[in-house]
């Protein structure tokens, strides 16, 4: 019988090779050196055993007792599962068809909890006008303050080099129509019907979503939460409102002030770079900002600022109470609200686009 000997550390990045295997005589394995291994040595030995049925490979006693205590339970699952273990190749399918099974199951657990925190939002947003929901005045206020005048520099930047970018790519292909004048239809159009509202949402979620985020699942790790619904208390309604509300408060403001930022910034570049009067760049723009496009620029943002708030403050009452957990609130927090922000665009634009709006 082959006797072959196990020595030194096995735990290494890249595992060597076995040796040319014994074609007739049996096959002892000892492991009186062996100084160190892993699940991948355990793994590399259980496939030796388990497709060395002829000639025999037989494992020492010297094999450490954890490491023999592994290769006997893989191979008593075999034995449960002999299709498995005939087929590698299935049951490597197998594993990832269960990952993928679990991943769906998980979505849709959380789908659930999302849908079940918008269902109690709604309902505590339809006590406030009856006066029977226990949000304050106060907080409604501090909410503001913070969601909205401390947004306005980040805002204000953002907006105007976005409607500078926007101008740029416009004039670039007006040019060549001698269209220049233009720019001020493109720029006021884009700006007030999409780019104002969706760039204002995602700065939102950035700040305004993340700390909303960070705020509630702080709270939640600390069991403040806890001691509100002990004391009798909704925390939908003492702490998500007043910072929804005031997201909703200062959408429809916010989108207007990002609008004309972005319209500022297609005037420098109209007037500054391509030689575009300023008072046709000014009529242009007035005869291009309709109703419609104004309505339709605040019905997005309000919109699009709710779903931020909503994606911050679920993020947050859910969050696991630690500090890892915290920190993937917040993370999930501005993914999730920017998707959000995302689908509900193209859905708002299909469905005004196809109304002739």
């Amino acid at each position: 019988m082959t006797v072959w000997t196990l020595s030194g550390d096995w735990r290494a990045a890249a595992l060597p090779d076995w040796p040319q295997r014994p074609a007739a005589a049996g096959l002892r394995l000892r492991a009186e050196a062996l100084q160190g291994w892993d699940a991948r040595l355990a793994a590399r030995l259980w496939g030796l055993q388990r497709d060395g049925a002829s000639p025999a490979v037989v494992l020492d006693d010297s094999l450490p007792e954890g490491l023999r205590a592994v290769i006997a339970q893989a191979g008593a699952l075999a034995a449960a599962d002999p299709a498995a273990a005939a087929s590698p190749q299935r049951a490597v399918w197998w594993r990832g068809l269960e990952r993928l099974g679990r991943r769906v199951l998980d979505g849709h657990g959380q789908f659930a909890v999302s849908l079940g925190f918008v269902g109690q939002t709604l309902l505590a947003l339809a006590r406030v006008p009856g006066g029977g929901s226990g949000l304050r005045g106060r907080d409604l206020v501090w909410q503001v303050e913070q969601t909205g005048p401390r947004s306005l520099p980040i805002v204000s930047l953002v907006s105007l080099l976005v409607g500078m970018i926007l101008a740029y790519m416009g004039a670039e292909q007006l040019r060549r129509f001698g269209a220049q004048v233009f720019i001020a239809d493109l720029v006021t159009i884009g700006s007030v019907r999409e780019i104002a509202a969706l760039m204002m949402a995602i700065l939102l979620a950035g700040r305004v979503g993340a700390a909303f985020a960070a705020e509630l699942a702080s709270m939640n790790a600390s069991e403040e939460i806890d001691a509100l619904r002990t004391l009798g208390l909704d925390p939908v309604e003492h702490l998500v409102l007043p910072r929804l509300l005031a997201l909703l408060l200062v959408a429809p403001l916010l989108t207007v002030y990002a609008a004309l930022l972005g319209m500022v910034g297609g005037w420098v570049v109209a007037v500054g770079v391509h030689g575009v009067d300023s008072f046709q760049y000014l009529q242009r723009a007035r005869e291009a900002l309709t109703p419609a496009h104004l309505g339709i620029g605040l019905f997005k943002g309000t919109l699009y600022a709710g779903l931020v708030g909503l994606a911050g403050c679920r993020q947050g009452l859910n969050a696991q109470r630690s500090a890892e957990g915290v920190g993937r609130a917040v993370t999930a927090s501005v993914v999730q609200a920017i998707v959000w922000v995302v689908v509900a665009a193209s859905v708002t634009t299909i469905v005004f686009q196809r109304l002739g709006w």
